[in-house]
């Protein structure tokens, strides 16, 4: 990978954590797998959970955390995972779960090292850390993909707290 772009930032708040998650959704690569890591309420489901609505999910986004696995359809005729292995107890435990060929356009994994090799590779890995009332986040490519993702959240995050609030009817 050239010209690797990672990207460190204070959220403050929950609603900068959902700024992000309309970043994220406003500038998807059309197929793209995101590894979300962090210690319990570090804000992956919010994370998660916000970009999915920006991508035109609408009703209920449920907590995979019992189901492991949740599924999406995406305003744009895609799919969307999103896998919650906390309380997996061996990675082999995913070949239940009908993901084998599995075609999303975005997997959003929560506890992907518990995964292993039975997980698509990430093309982003996004790290929260709790701090304070906030979260400090860390975006880092793993694949062109990703590396093109992050230059594209780089220009698109000031801009993403507008067009998110107005995403939400607010």
């Amino acid at each position: 990978m050239k010209n690797t772009v990672n990207i460190e930032h204070f959220l403050p708040d929950t609603e900068a954590t959902e700024t992000l998650g309309c970043a994220l959704a406003a500038t998807r690569p059309a197929h793209a797998v995101v590894h979300l890591h962090g210690d319990l309420g570090a804000g992956k489901s919010t994370l998660a959970r916000a970009t999915l609505r920006a991508l035109g999910v609408t009703g209920a986004i449920r907590s995979p955390t019992y189901t492991l696995v949740e599924r999406y359809p995406l305003a744009d005729g895609g799919e969307a995972l999103h896998l919650d292995l906390y309380r997996i107890a061996d990675a082999g435990e995913l070949e239940f779960l009908g993901l084998d060929g599995a075609e999303a356009a975005l997997w959003l994994i929560e506890w992907p090292e518990r995964g292993g090799a039975h997980l698509p590779a990430a093309d982003l890995r996004i790290a929260l850390a709790l701090e304070g009332a906030g979260r400090n986040v860390e975006l880092t490519p793993f694949s062109d993909v990703g590396t093109h993702w992050c230059k594209a959240i780089v220009q698109e995050w000031p801009l993403a707290r507008d067009s998110c609030v107005q995403s939400r009817g607010r």
